[in-house]
């Protein structure tokens, strides 16, 4: 990094937007979108709950939010990150956990994002990849076809169906279901 760096200490929680022209290190929690001329690195102790833009990403910590680089994104090991990344360069080191959608290539921070349902089924332009993301040491590059007679749904139509609710089971106590007997 540059000499011109401001740090976010550990013990230092920001509430709002961050922005300037210098470099940002954050050690510490930052709750508001970040947004930097220079590059920005988030620690291993460092947590963000908004987006972050910036020259040069490097996350060692944790990120709620997009991130959006104009150089590179280098999501080192350890680092969880749920949201969208977009750089012309983006590294995942093995042990990153990312769930959001991954886009390289020159125009991937200059256009706007595509709705999540719209961004699968479309097809990516040549100067960009566009790849959704769950947890990151290996991607294959295409997984074979079942050979079952009932085939799994395409890609394409599940991806304009939304996900299935999650409802998570509820227990009665025994004292309930043995006062519900009696009536």
């Amino acid at each position: 990094m540059a000499a011109n760096v401001t740090i976010i200490g550990r013990a230092t929680r920001v509430r709002g937007r961050v922005t300037g022209a210098a470099s940002l290190e954050i050690r510490g929690l930052v709750e508001g979108e970040i947004a930097v001329g220079g590059d920005v690195t988030i620690d291993a102790t460092g947590m963000v709950g908004a987006g972050v833009r910036g020259r040069k990403l490097v996350v060692r910590g944790a990120v709620k939010g997009d991130l959006i680089g104009e150089e590179s994104v280098l999501l080192e090991e350890g680092s969880r990150v749920v949201g969208d990344v977009r750089a012309p360069r983006v590294a995942i080191a093995p042990g990153a956990l990312v769930r959001g959608y991954v886009q390289t290539g020159q125009g991937g921070e200059q256009r706007a994002p595509a709705p999540r349902a719209q961004a699968v089924a479309a097809a990516p332009k040549p100067a960009a990849h566009v790849a959704h993301v769950a947890h990151v040491a290996h991607v294959p590059a295409a997984a074979p076809k079942p050979a079952a007679r009932h085939a799994a749904p395409t890609a394409q139509a599940a991806a304009r169906r939304p996900p299935p609710p999650i409802v998570p089971a509820l227990k009665k106590a025994k004292g309930q279901m043995a006062k519900k007997r009696e009536h």
